[in-house]
């Protein structure tokens, strides 16, 4: 009859033991950071070494080091070093990544079709001269195999419209050489979009635009909705039928750039099960970046009139006007700001992070390279984001939405393709 009382009391001695022991302490910043991104390795919306490789090296990779870029920087031609490199990835928990095939809007259709046909060549020969740290990715589950083998996933997307040359069949082939999203303009309008820097010509997609992301969405091609106008954004998410993606691009409502998000684009960005990928230049990160950038667009301008026929004077005098007024570059604080916004506005489950890493010549402070993400995620962290809300950030999200697309892709396949007339 004794033992009942005994047990009694050795419980309630544990519990008062229990009670009298310190707390455990709640993890720091950087511990919460950390075991997010061991959990779920960034993956990155938007990086432009192939950008890079033609610019500085027309596409020959000879004796091109991509283990450390750190030592590129040329002084003479006015170059900074590159942003990413193998071992910057690896310190920056870096797991997948959207290698960029961007070429210029500025070529004729037939040009940009050859220059992105090479830009995706260069890029798979990147890829397959480190099989030990870089995994060519054309699938979520290739992406998750890479995870767990401990290799860099890297996709490629297209950056502009103008790169399949007005043609669906283009499109398709792209998409069978690798590419998996493409963005629907650049800088300029395309014959069949509205861009966010151009003058509106079409408002927003005309009814080929619009064959072109029901196209991209039954082969599986992710629709990419940076640098477009709004209302382009919000008429291809009316006909979208898988989420959509927007690469490198931040919130509108923190910074008046038109190539950022506007509130309602957020909302049926939300309502498409879409996501944002936060961007890093400053001009799309801090307002007064973007003031100062049209400030010195007017001084340019202004001094090119000032020494008409004389174009090494308006040179020289615009260099100092530059060194006369620095950019106001802000921090990486400015970036998670954005990041706070967007998943205030929609929810953590719809963003993300595009660097736009070396596509940009300078980047807000504490972000210049790819190494930076485990500091932005202990500022998050700092904020208050929880560890399960980081691995959404840093790839979940991306995660889900690659699986969303491939699953409607699927289920299109006895759909016959869009077609269009060859012109020439």
């Amino acid at each position: 009859m004794r033992r009942p009382a005994l047990v009694a009391v050795t419980l309630a001695s544990l519990l008062a033991l229990s009670a009298s022991l310190p707390a455990k302490p709640a993890p720091s910043p950087e511990q919460v950071a950390a075991a997010a991104l061991a959990a779920a390795p960034v993956w990155d919306g938007h990086n432009d070494v192939p950008e890079q490789l033609r610019d500085r090296r027309k596409d020959v990779l000879g004796d091109f080091d991509f283990r450390d870029t750190t030592g590129t920087a040329d002084s003479d031609k006015g170059i900074g070093a590159m942003q990413t490199d193998i071992g910057r990835m690896r310190q920056g928990r870096v797991g997948a990544q959207f290698w960029s095939v961007y070429v210029s809007a500025n070529l004729t259709d037939q040009q940009a079709v050859q220059a992105t046909l090479e830009q995706i060549d260069v890029t798979r020969r990147l890829i397959a001269r480190y099989p030990d740290d870089l995994q060519y990715c054309g699938d979520a589950a290739c992406v998750e195999a890479a995870f767990k083998s401990g290799r860099i996933a890297s996709l490629i997307g297209m950056e502009g419209g103008h790169s399949i040359g007005g043609s669906l069949a283009v499109l398709r082939q792209m998409y069978v050489l690798g590419a998996r999203y493409m963005t629907l303009t650049h800088f300029k309008n395309t014959a069949w979009a509205d861009s966010a820097t151009d003058a509106p010509a079409h408002n927003g997609l005309t009814p080929f635009g619009k064959d072109v992301v029901r196209e991209m969405q039954r082969i599986g091609m992710l629709v990419d909705l940076a640098h477009v106008s709004e209302k382009t954004m919000l008429d291809a998410m009316a006909v979208a039928g898988a989420p959509v993606i927007v690469s490198h691009s931040n919130a509108f409502a923190i910074n008046h750039h038109p190539r950022n998000v506007p509130d309602a684009a957020l909302d049926a960005i939300k309502a498409n099960g879409g996501i944002v990928m936060v961007n890093f230049y400053p001009p799309y990160v801090v307002e007064a970046a973007r003031l100062w950038s049209a400030e010195r667009d007017a001084a340019e301008a202004r001094l090119k009139a000032l020494y008409r026929g004389n174009p090494e004077g308006a040179k020289a005098a615009l260099a100092n006007w530059d060194k006369a007024n620095p950019m106001p570059r802000g921090s990486l604080a400015d970036v998670a700001a954005h990041i706070d916004y967007i998943a205030k506005r929609i929810g953590a489950d719809h963003v993300g992070l595009g660097g736009d890493l070396d596509g940009i010549d300078v980047a807000v402070v504490g972000m210049e390279d790819v190494a930076a993400y485990p500091a932005l995620f202990t500022e998050l962290a700092r904020r208050g984001w929880s560890q399960a809300d980081l691995e959404k950030l840093a790839s979940r999200n991306m995660l889900r939405v690659l699986k969303a697309a491939e699953a409607y892709a699927r289920s299109r396949r006895g759909d016959a393709p869009f077609e269009n007339p060859t012109t020439f």
